[in-house]
């Protein structure tokens, strides 16, 4: 076994099996934590109290492993040899988090760990194993002297564990079998973790007051408190807030502390460098240096602003019984919520109302229209990427005489805000096909000068201001109905495009249309489409998305207040914090695509998601947290 000169194992890279997942009592709600345990392949090592592991499942969506604390270890003797069964306390909170839960008994798990520095055990016990080389929890369980006397001292000690956080500490607590302990646990509502804490003093506190003491942990533990209980240290984890008054009243009262931090990471053993945080001593990796550090040399520095934009202050939740309002006003047309069914990705509505009430989306955007019915594209029209999905459909579809006699009507019996999304493969065809819908009841035109797909037309007018403003006077000049001007990615010269469109008579902009990609059949020796070039979309674009809609809006901004557009966003929406995501950074709506694929509840999840993000929040409405990181 590898260990440092403290006794800490090495990180090595492991296999492991699951033995059980499931969800721990007391956790409120239920069901928001889970109690993971992986039994690792023959000859691992167990791992020191206070490390960590990185988890990823052999079968995963996502890219990184999850750094996660250990809560329990035990060696299980078998006939093949002695194993190692580890026990994790996992917070149901992202994509990542949720994946691990939801594994089952059998799955496999790789595993890089064990990871980080332990806690110390009582007693300047890190000066003693570098002195004596102490190899064993025993020996260092056993070794609580003073260096400098060579006497043996027993004083009690303190630990404090704050929501997740509680899984190191209580981990840690079941090796002082010869030091006693108080422990404190905070939590926002119901309790766990605590089962094997063995504390001469148990002390609960939760913000809902559903147990122990109501409030949080200052509520219980005071400056006098942690005096009068002549602690020799202090061992905590957990919310940073947390670890930051624990530093400032064990440093008042003059007792050391010793606190396990968080930060992201990738890797787990150092090299990233995306885990450094604050230190008197320069910036220290919290996966190498940390996750324990000594609270001495711990800076904490209240987060005021990022990149200038001030953080938001709390708000109140809306009052018990009142909802946000979810509507927007996309061009003088008012839709119910933001959320509509993106072009190309919902064919006219109806294609899904079997699977889910599509009743409840904002708009529905149709299948890109052209005058003449189109084929489409020959060859593989799809093909699947990492976290993507790269398309060559070229705008197959039934063309619009054919459109307004039997697709129209269908769109216009649903509820949703219908949206014909108009191309063409030159001005004159546009045209035409304006001047068709505009003798509709179509509420809204959605000009596609952005398709990657097709040979002509398409992405090639939004590509320039020349072309974009050409497209877009010629089609304004035959339709009175209120006109998106959806542009292409593609363009380098996408915000000053996007301004020339609103000169020339654009009442929305919707952005982005796919991303360009080339994909290669290795096997062959030959591209996977017969165009080369296809359209990319899906999450892996998001960040993207995300920039270039807070660039345009940040442009729009700029203009008087009178030549404002709305900008309906596109690009890898999967979940209602994308969601929230596009629309602090400025966009008023939004267009969900890829996602419906893979989940056809997807936009429901949206609509459901936005309004409970913005009921606990105190949103009242979409426009008071509809870019609020545009800098004012």
């Amino acid at each position: 076994m590898f260990k440092d000169c403290q006794g800490v194992p090495y990180p090595v890279f492991a296999k492991g099996v699951v033995s059980e997942c499931s969800p721990i009592v007391g956790a409120v709600p239920f069901g928001s934590v889970y109690s993971l345990k992986v039994l690792l392949e023959a000859g691992s090592q167990e791992p020191a109290a206070g490390q960590f592991y990185m988890l990823h499942a052999v079968c995963s969506d996502v890219l990184l492993g999850r750094p996660i604390s250990v809560f329990h270890s035990e060696v299980l003797s078998e006939e093949e040899g002695k194993r190692v069964e580890l026990t994790f306390l996992i917070l149901l909170k992202g994509k990542g988090t949720k994946e691990l839960c939801s594994l089952d008994f059998g799955d496999l798990i790789n595993l890089i760990g064990p990871c980080g520095n332990r806690f110390p055990m009582p007693q300047s016990v890190v000066e003693c194993a570098r002195s004596v080389c102490i190899e064993t929890t025993e020996e260092l369980n056993n070794g609580g002297f003073d260096t400098a006397s060579g006497l043996l001292n027993h004083r009690k000690v303190l630990l404090i564990g704050g929501g997740i956080g509680v899984a190191p500490v209580a981990g840690f607590a079941e090796t002082l079998t010869n030091v006693s302990y108080d422990f404190y646990a905070s939590f926002k509502s119901g309790s766990y973790g605590l089962e094997n804490v063995k504390a001469e003093k148990l002390i609960i506190t939760t913000d809902d007051g559903s147990v122990g003491v109501h409030g949080m942990l200052p509520a219980a533990l005071t400056e006098d408190v942690l005096r009068e209980g002549n602690y020799s240290a202090v061992y905590a984890c957990g919310p940073t807030p947390m670890l930051a008054y624990i530093q400032k009243i064990c440093q008042t009262v003059g007792v050391k502390c010793w606190l396990s931090m968080e930060a992201h990471m990738a890797c787990g053993v150092g090299v990233c460098l995306g885990c450094v945080i604050d230190t008197t001593e320069g910036k220290k990796r919290c996966c190498k240096e940390g996750p324990v550090f000594d609270g001495d040399i711990l800076i904490f520095k209240p987060v005021t602003e990022v990149a200038g934009i001030k953080v938001q202050p709390r708000r109140e939740p809306l009052a018990e019984g009142q909802e946000p309002d979810l509507s927007v006003d996309i061009g003088g047309v008012r839709l119910p919520n933001p959320v509509i069914g993106s072009s190309g990705t919902f064919g006219f509505g109806v294609e899904y109302k079997t699977l889910f009430d599509v009743n409840r989306l904002g708009g529905i955007s149709s299948k890109g229209l052209t005058l003449e019915p189109r084929q489409g594209n020959d060859g593989i029209r799809l093909h699947e990427t990492p976290a993507g999905l790269m398309n060559s459909i070229g705008l197959q579809n039934p063309g619009i005489p054919h459109f307004i006699e039997h697709e129209l009507p269908q769109m216009m019996a649903l509820k949703p805000v219908a949206i014909a999304n108009l191309s063409g493969s030159s001005i004159e065809t546009y045209v035409e096909g304006a001047k068709l819908l505009d003798t509709t009841e179509v509420p809204l035109i959605e000009l596609n000068i952005s398709c990657p797909n097709v040979s002509a037309g398409g992405a090639a007018f939004g590509m320039t201001c020349v072309g974009a403003e050409q497209a877009v006077r010629a089609v304004r000049a035959v339709t009175k109905k209120p006109l998106i001007v959806k542009l292409t990615p593609q363009s380098h010269e996408l915000t000053q495009v996007a301004l020339s469109c609103i000169e020339a008579g654009a009442d929305a902009i919707s952005l982005c249309n796919s991303f360009q990609g080339i994909a290669i059949d290795i096997e062959r020796g030959v591209p996977v489409f017969d165009k080369l070039k296809a359209g990319f979309g899906g999450p892996a674009v998001r960040p993207i998305a995300v920039r270039l809609i807070y660039e345009v809006v940040e442009a729009i901004n700029k203009l008087p207040a009178d030549k404002r557009v709305p900008v309906i966003a596109i690009g890898g929406i999967a979940t209602w914090e994308d969601a929230v995501e596009f629309i602090m950074a400025g966009a008023s709506a939004l267009q969900v695509g890829t996602a419906t694929f893979a989940n056809p509840y997807t936009m429901v999840e949206v609509i459901d998601g936005l309004a409970a993000f913005m009921k606990r929040k105190g949103y009242h409405n979409i426009e008071e947290m509809r870019g609020l990181i545009q800098k004012k």
